[in-house]
């Protein structure tokens, strides 16, 4: 099929929910995609941060062909072994101490949510009035729940009335959010790393800051590393910058590296908050998909991805800024590692298309902002190409 027919066809049954590119890929080899059509793209958007690994890896297909062929779904009401083994992964790698395997990371916010409220109705003998503070310009899904935490009232609007008791203050700004605290309020929840609102680290002293501030109220600090996480600051979690451990901690994306799977990860302090009948997922934590996080964990430490990550990560931060000194209608560059952004003074979306119609896949932070988040195992030569690319867009403009 050619990418006309694939598209005409895919028009007539899905809901329009996504204004896609005018492509239809068909197969990626490491850091590659190709279309129907045989058009290679370089990938510097990785599923939205997903593919971490690349494509076609052959360790990571073996390790789910191998679990396909002997189990890939029996639900929870039994144990599997890859889903041990990836529970204390996890736990490992975040320094947290149990798990919850969800679908999705939208599902691992739910989760998140739901301990929050039960961790404070156990401590104050039933109360249901708690409060959790998130923030501005945030994004945590799309779901009610998540969209309830989710900062930016676009979203929000025609989906009203959402879950409530939830109140937002503004971001890497600690005053704000010490005021917004009452006796009511139960988590303080946010995004280490800002992505869709536009690719904006936390502060240390504001991550330090909310630490400090959890501790003394006995309120649960909830980070949102579903984007950010597993590896795509330089750490396997980016909150491991700050000297801090939450509570609560959300993971999904990189940990499955293409197959679908998000975890919640809790400390001692709200291990105990649910308990059996709580919570649930028919497919979370299914042995196919806990087989693909374990492959990603013994790839991650082979290919010494979070090395590359920091080389390679410093690389692009020193191109990008280039390209910042280089063309007035940039106006900041942000991020960490491999997760970094391009504010522009224009729409970026003509900029995103020029890209993929010359070869490179980039995505946007919203209206304004480039988001660079491609496969983690990048070397310098395709950081050159990707520049290469941008800079042949924006001096046509």
């Amino acid at each position: 099929m050619t990418n006309q027919e694939v598209m005409d066809l895919a028009e007539k049954s899905l809901i329009h929910t996504y204004n896609r590119f005018p492509i239809a890929l068909d197969h990626g080899d490491e850091v590659y995609l190709y279309d129907v059509e045989g058009k290679k793209y370089l990938d510097f958007a990785a599923g939205i941060a997903v593919m971490a690994l690349g494509y076609n890896v052959p360790e990571y297909n073996q390790a789910l062909k191998d679990q396909i062929d002997k189990l890939i779904h029996v639900s929870n009401l039994y144990y599997t072994e890859p889903m041990a083994k990836a529970a204390a992964n996890l736990a490992k790698a975040s320094g947290l101490k149990r798990v919850f395997f969800t679908n999705s990371g939208t599902e691992a916010i739910e989760g998140a949510i739901k301990v929050a409220r039960k961790y404070a109705w156990l401590k104050d003998n039933g109360a249901t009035d708690h409060e959790i503070i998130a923030m501005n310009h945030s994004f945590h899904g799309r779901s009610l729940g998540s969209l309830s935490v989710t900062g930016n009232a676009h979203y929000q609007e025609a989906f009203k009335p959402l879950i409530d008791k939830i109140v937002f203050a503004d971001f890497n700004d600690l005053d704000d959010v010490a005021s917004k605290v009452t006796d009511k309020t139960c988590a303080i929840l946010f995004e280490t790393i800002q992505g869709e609102g536009g690719i904006y680290p936390a502060s240390k002293e504001f991550v330090q800051g909310i630490r400090k501030l959890c501790d003394e109220k006995d309120i649960l600090m909830i980070l949102d590393e579903v984007q950010c996480g597993m590896g795509r600051s330089g750490k396997m979690f980016a909150y491991q910058y700050y000297d801090v451990l939450p509570e609560v901690m959300c993971s999904a994306k990189a940990l499955g590296c293409g197959v679908p799977i998000g975890a919640f990860v809790v400390g001692e302090k709200a291990e105990n908050a649910l308990t059996a009948g709580d919570h649930g997922s028919t497919y979370g934590g299914n042995p196919l998909a806990t087989a693909a996080a374990n492959a990603v964990f013994d790839l991650y430490e082979k290919k010494h991805v979070l090395d590359n990550v920091n080389e390679v990560g410093a690389y692009l931060y020193q191109k990008l800024e280039e390209v910042e000194q280089q063309f007035p209608c940039v106006s900041d560059h942000r991020g960490m590692g491999l997760m970094q952004g391009l504010e522009f003074t224009v729409p970026v979306g003509p900029i995103v298309a020029g890209c993929i119609k010359n070869g490179c896949l980039l995505i946007s932070a919203g209206s304004n902002v480039i988001r660079f988040v491609p496969p983690l195992v990048i070397g310098k030569e395709h950081v050159d190409q990707m520049i290469q690319v941008l800079k042949g867009v924006l001096e046509t403009m």
